[in-house]
């Protein structure tokens, strides 16, 4: 920790060296890493301790066992009076579990023979306040369940008899590139109804180990009551959602993908909480401020939710603890952090463009969300030196992954949200003929230079319901009435072809990692939709049919093997992401555009009606095979080049000084293809 605790920031900040842009705002960039220096001096008493020493409070409160029984404790400066009821205690209120106060402190502890509980017993506190009083589950439990009858939620005793013992002592995430399959467990099987943890280990980890992924993030994994909420409502944030088994079966689940060489990281919420009273923390001990924002700022406007006071040194020691708990407790190899952009500014980024820098340093910035965020990504990776943080950021704050030492947030990346938006609203407002490849190479180029982002053509966000996948936005309701193998239409081909191109392009020019929703690989084909009462709680969109790409007969095959096809490429590349994306040729004329990343090319026509024969560019001489055709027919194309064929660079005198020469091909309509250039000694030998 020691440049964390260093006195001063650095005389000039790496980011604005990397960024000459920058400059007019560099005080108010040092200014915040000052913050943030200041605020680590402060909470690690000026280095006597570190970050990590001071994110344990999940080791203080909470329920825990003890060598003579148990011990529990909260933080609930407004309470009069706590006790323990649950089952134990016939839910009444009795001396023998009502809690004291620590002197001089807001925190309460009881202490308890062993025998006073038992594991799997359920429990909540009845909390006692000036003016009023009301049951409240333990904002540091680790284990919540809901009765299936009253549909009540309680905080249970965990302690098994017989705890995990991980079988993967220790494991490394492959970063070289990160490749993310983003999922949700509930709704990762087939059946009309919510998954598990053993399910999910069972049947989905196999396919995504088989289809090259490298990284799992899991959606939804703290407790939330609502289901409909994709996770998003977070009631119990130490709690691992009971809905989809046992801690234990979560440990499983990790322990297996890190056999498999698979990293887990989760989607943190941090942004906001549940405004839920017994559930959640929204009026903890009679101070609806306990844990949140005072007057205006308390309730999110769009999201029906509270916000965190993250100015507040016991909600920083919350969530920073929440943070390094996931990492200890569970294994997780990092987090992808929701919402960041409504936690960097007080008007959540609601209504603004972000036009120029200006936006990002006038004032109405959250500066205690950033000092959180940034003291969040230096104890992460003091905790885990090797883990994986991500932002999920739209408004493009410079800085947010860059590291902390040069003046950034030190996320490693950021969501590149803006490849997305661009597909959807090409698909949506222009014609095929007016796809231009000199802005489709910029959209997903576009990005800071000292910063790595994760690139993705749809994540779950736009497979909720009121919104359309890709897939649903090429083809719609033909899929339903023309997919079967032998009974394509036009509307069917054109998206097959379509989706196979726009994943081409937009995973072969990441500069740090790739993510795909589960699912989407192979185009599936409705929306998503959870339990509620305008559906008549239905399941029946809140799954994914895997049977629908493991049938031969229909064609989502051809898509989730074009997929596998493709994230091998790009998995089997070491340090792929770092290989410079450079242009070779763009026509928007033709629809044509050609790029070359080490000794791999890319060339795409996105021409839907024209051909191009002997079709030229200038590349370094050799030989070249093609490695990957999207129109092949095993991905559902038409099989009009002979991918066996290799391909050999033809001689320009004019070209010799440069090494390079033309490579020449025939580019059927509305296809792609990657060619790998053949090593010297191999091309001598044939």
């Amino acid at each position: 920790m020691a440049k964390a605790t260093a006195k001063q920031a650095p005389k000039t900040l790496g980011i604005v060296k990397n960024d000459p842009w920058l400059k007019d705002y560099e005080p108010a960039i040092a200014g915040r890493h000052q913050h943030a220096v200041d605020k680590i001096n402060e909470l690690t008493q000026g280095g006597k301790c570190t970050l990590s020493d001071f994110a344990t409070g999940y080791l203080y409160f909470g329920l825990h066992r003890t060598a003579t029984g148990w011990v529990f404790r909260e933080w609930a400066p407004n309470a009069t009076a706590i006790y323990l009821v649950g089952d134990f205690s016939n839910w009444e209120e009795t001396p023998k579990y009502q809690m004291k106060r620590i002197k001089g402190t807001g925190n309460w502890e009881i202490k308890l023979r062993a025998n006073a509980l038992k594991h799997g017993q359920l429990y909540k506190l009845k909390v006692y306040w000036d003016g009023g009083c009301g049951e409240r589950i333990p904002a540091w439990c680790r284990r919540v369940v809901q009765d299936d009858q009253t549909k009540i939620f309680s905080a249970q005793v965990w302690e098994p008899e017989h705890p995990y013992v991980w079988k993967k002592k220790t494991f490394r995430p492959n970063t070289s590139p990160l490749l993310i399959y983003e999922c949700h467990i509930g709704m990762a099987q087939d059946a009309e109804k919510v998954g598990t943890y053993n399910e999910f280990r069972e049947n989905v980890l196999p396919r995504v180990a088989a289809d090259g992924y490298n990284c799992i993030q899991i959606m939804a994994i703290q407790e939330h009551p609502y289901y409909g909420s994709f996770g998003y409502h977070v009631s119990s944030f130490f709690a691992a959602s009971s809905r989809f088994g046992t801690p234990e079966e979560l440990k499983q689940l990790i322990d297996e993908a890190h056999k498999m060489g698979i990293a887990v990281i989760m989607d943190i919420v941090h942004s906001h909480a549940v405004k839920n009273e017994v559930e959640g923390l929204g009026n903890f001990a009679g101070d609806p401020c306990q844990y949140f924002y005072q007057g205006d700022r308390r309730e999110h406007p769009a999201w029906d939710s509270l916000c965190f006071d993250y100015g507040k040194n016991e909600v920083l020691h919350f969530l920073l603890s929440n943070c390094k708990f996931w990492l200890d407790e569970f294994h997780f190899d990092g987090f992808r952090f929701d919402g960041v952009t409504s936690m960097l500014y007080y008007s959540h980024g609601l209504g603004e463009a972000f036009c120029n820098y200006g936006d990002y340093f006038n004032g109405h910035e959250d500066d205690n969300a950033i000092c959180y965020l940034t003291l969040a990504n230096v104890l992460i990776h003091e905790v885990r030196p090797k883990a994986i943080t991500i932002a999920e950021e739209v408004s493009g704050m410079p800085g947010l992954a860059a590291p902390f030492k040069d003046g950034g947030y030190g996320f490693d990346y950021r969501m590149a949200m803006n490849i997305p938006d661009y597909w959807i609203k090409t698909i949506k407002e222009k014609k095929d003929e007016d796809w231009k490849p000199s802005s489709m190479f910029w959209e997903v180029t576009n990005r800071r230079a000292d910063e790595k982002t994760i690139s993705y053509c749809e994540s779950h966000d736009q497979a909720l319901v009121g919104d359309k996948t890709i897939i649903f936005r090429l083809i719609d309701a033909d899929m339903y009435w023309h997919f079967k193998k032998g009974d394509e239409n036009y509307a069917v081909e054109r998206g097959i072809a379509l989706h196979k191109m726009i994943r081409l392009l937009t995973a072969s020019t990441i500069n740090g990692g790739y993510l795909n929703f589960m699912g989407n690989e192979f185009g599936h084909p409705e929306w998503i939709d959870f339990p509620r009462e305008g559906n008549g709680w239905s399941y029946k969109y809140a799954r994914r049919q895997w049977n629908l790409v493991d049938n031969k007969d229909l064609c989502y095959h051809y898509l989730g093997d074009f997929d596998k096809a493709m994230i091998h490429i790009i998995g089997g590349k070491k340090n792929f992401q770092k290989s410079p994306v450079v242009e070779i040729w763009h026509n928007d004329g033709d629809q044509v555009l050609a790029y070359s990343r080490g000794e791999l090319v890319f060339v795409f026509n996105f021409n839907y009606n024209r051909s191009f024969t002997d079709y030229g560019f200038m590349v370094p001489q050799g030989a070249y095979d093609v490695i990957l055709d999207t129109d092949a027919p095993e991905f559902g194309g038409n099989g009009l080049n002979d991918d066996s064929m290799r391909h050999f660079t033809n001689y320009d005198p004019l070209l010799e000084r440069d090494g390079k020469g033309w490579l020449k091909l025939y580019l059927p309509a509305r296809s792609a293809m990657v060619l790998r250039k053949v090593k010297e000694d191999k091309e001598t030998e044939e």
